[in-house]
């Protein structure tokens, strides 16, 4: 029912108050029938005793708009068409102004979505997020002013207005782990932890409404969609694709855990059946495809883009360009004669598992370094042993090369570590975890100054450390949400007493716990652990193999971690670490060490900038009597 142009909802209150107007309406009328029989015939005094009845109902109506409509809340629906069984999950509920916002051009329908439209930047549309525990098919849960939001932090703190709104539901699993905790996390479903993307995830279609946040009422949204499964990439003469059974982690997490990787095979693997091969592992975020690889040239009917990081047109064309070019060098007489993988290790908690041993993730870099590695070189004729395995990668690959070289040193031969996420905790991004009381704002007197944790490369800042982080909480609680410094957490924190990680800092307001610090000090600062153990015999297995390049505008400040580690590294001697620490001059993140390229195009060759390093590396490094012929045609 409507009136004017508001929708009215038939609640309970409103129906009572109907009820009592209604037996004040009879009381109206028998008074004014009495007063009023006598001189009126008997159809005109039933006519006055149902007016004052009409009278009183009609004031219930226009004097209950609040009881009638409500605050703001959303009612979403799993149809049971949609789900066999009930659902734990996170609960989100996407409210864009301008559904096509920010979409570059030839963007495509989908991508005007409000799920596709959450990010912590200046075009970021709300979100707000509830947990569902046991949601049956059919029932639906709540989303109301209760529910926390970003950036707005409540329904009712949105202007009135005509909105897209859209609804998901990011299903979790229950895993019983063999550390004895029982947890409800999101299980990688081959997408790399997108919960925008996740196959099997359950959302609406987009609908247009206007609200009021104090008198629209409830607004009901169904479930009507399942992401579908991803597609199984085809294998190609020099792609493979490849996984195995972790026998590790699948003991770990009490269900079936798989490791993935994309293979790249050199030119000739196929005519030369006796070569064997160094390894070079590209790490990185979860990788769709093999990156920066293309075997066909580019498609000139592709509609260009407009890559706004980098302020370049056409961005999609540049990278079929190099990607194409890759293909040209890797298959060319000149290139090194190599197998590159790229490792997929999406874990419950983020797209990858920063290929360490963790209390929360459980034993992945034992699971890569001893299941993965020798299953892959022993497939793919690898040379299988640690002074022919290199390894590089950017930002979170790029602490993964550090991290497993220096937890791993007998195991590669060299990390090349470019825009490292913090390698140093007294610099974690722009907080020191050690002396700093608060990672949300500085320690003033008077004022309260926020944390930067985003800036462009002239400093200018469109992100805060507690912004990012209170998206993070909407999107999921207990270190759930798949982000960026939650997985920072779930990997360096030990196990808090509910089963999830430690918190690192209190997620609503900032406070640091220096007990949780001191464990990552010890198990993850990689600095502190260099320091700790370089005279130990560490700094003897690392000589020549630490190499790291970042610029000096990282949009993330990720330099200032580098600078403690050269700090540190600058000093070593018996043995002097003899790498490499370069800086680049107002490179953003992520800057790779060339310097005769602008950062766009030098991320587009990491194969290219790192593959003959290492095998330079190798060729003066290897011991007596080592294979360094039969891979060098």
């Amino acid at each position: 029912m409507r009136i004017g142009d508001q929708e009215r909802v038939f609640t309970p209150d409103f129906l009572v108050s109907c009820y009592l107007a209604f037996l004040l309406g009879l009381c109206i009328s028998f008074r004014m029938r009495q007063h009023l029989s006598a001189g009126l015939p008997a159809v005109a005094s039933a006519q006055v005793g149902l007016l004052a009845i009409a009278i009183a109902v009609f004031a219930a109506l226009v004097t209950q708009p609040e009881a009638q409509t409500g605050a703001l809340r959303f009612s979403v629906t799993v149809p049971t068409a949609q789900a066999s069984q009930s659902l734990d999950g996170r609960l989100l509920v996407m409210i864009a102004k301008d559904p096509r916002a920010g979409l570059p051009a030839g963007a495509s329908a989908q991508a005007g979505e409000p799920r596709f439209q959450i990010n912590d930047g200046t075009t970021g549309q709300l979100i707000f997020g509830v947990d569902v525990d046991g949601l049956k098919p059919g029932a639906a849960a709540t989303v109301d002013s209760s529910a926390i939001g970003f950036p707005l932090e409540s329904l009712n703190d949105i202007p009135a207005g005509t909105y897209s709104v859209q609804a998901l539901l990011h299903k979790y699993e229950t895993f019983k782990r063999s550390d004895g905790h029982t947890v409800k996390l999101p299980m990688d479903r081959g997408e790399g932890q997108q919960w925008a993307r996740a196959p099997g995830n359950l959302y609406s279609t987009p609908q247009t409404i206007t609200i009021d946040p104090k008198t629209s009422g409830t607004v009901a949204i169904t479930l009507d969609n399942t992401i579908a499964p991803l597609p199984t990439p085809a294998d190609s003469k020099y792609v493979k694709h490849d996984k195995i059974l972790s026998e590790r982690l699948t003991k770990f997490w009490g269900r079936p855990m798989h490791l993935g990787a994309h293979v790249l095979l050199p030119e000739g693997w196929d005519t030369h059946p006796d070569a064997h091969y160094p390894l070079f592992i590209y790490h990185g975020h979860f990788p769709a495809g093999l990156t920066n690889w293309r075997d066909q040239p580019p498609d000139p009917a592709l509609k260009p883009d407009f890559a706004a990081r980098f302020n370049w047109p056409g961005y999609n064309r540049t990278q079929q360009e190099y990607g194409w070019q890759f293909f040209k060098d890797w298959t060319g007489p000149n290139f090194p004669r190599a197998i590159v993988i790229e490792i997929q290790h999406a874990t419950p908690f983020y797209d990858d598992s920063y290929a360490v041993n963790s209390a929360n993730i459980g034993p992945y870099g034992d699971a890569i370094v001893y299941e993965l590695l020798p299953y892959l070189e022993k497939k793919y004729r690898g040379l299988g042993q640690g002074w022919s395995r290199f390894m590089y990668g950017g930002s979170t690959g790029g602490w993964e090369a550090m991290g497993a070289q220096v937890f791993y040193p007998d195991a590669f031969n060299g990390a090349y570590i470019a825009c490292p996420d913090p390698i140093d905790f007294r610099a974690f991004t722009t907080i020191d975890i050690y002396k700093d009381k608060n990672a949300y704002w500085l320690d003033d007197t008077w004022k309260k100054t926020p944390r930067p944790a985003h800036r462009n490369y002239l400093g200018h800042v469109d992100s805060m450390v507690w912004e990012q982080n209170r998206l993070e909480e909407v999107l999921g609680t207990k270190t759930r949400s798949g982000q960026q410094w939650d997985i920072w957490e779930a990997v360096f924190s030990p196990v808090g007493p509910d089963g999830y990680p430690a918190r690192i800092f209190d997620k609503r307001t900032g406070v640091i716990d220096k007990k949780v610090a001191e464990h990552w000090r010890e198990n993850f600062d990689l600095v502190h652990i260099l320091k700790r153990d370089w005279n130990k015999g560490l700094g003897k297995k690392l000589e020549g193999k630490l190499n790291i390049y970042v610029g000096d505008m990282d949009n993330y400040y990720l330099n200032n971690a580098v600078y403690l580690a050269e700090e540190f590294l600058q000093t070593t001697k018996d043995p002097y670490f003899d790498g490499d620490v370069q800086y680049g001059d107002r490179a953003e993140h992520c800057w790779n060490g060339d310097h005769t390229r602008p950062n766009a195009l030098s991320r587009l060759r990491y194969h290219q900038m790192y593959i003959p390093k290492g095998v330079e590396r190798m060729l003066k490094t290897a011991p007596a009597g080592a294979d360094l012929k039969s891979w060098r045609y």
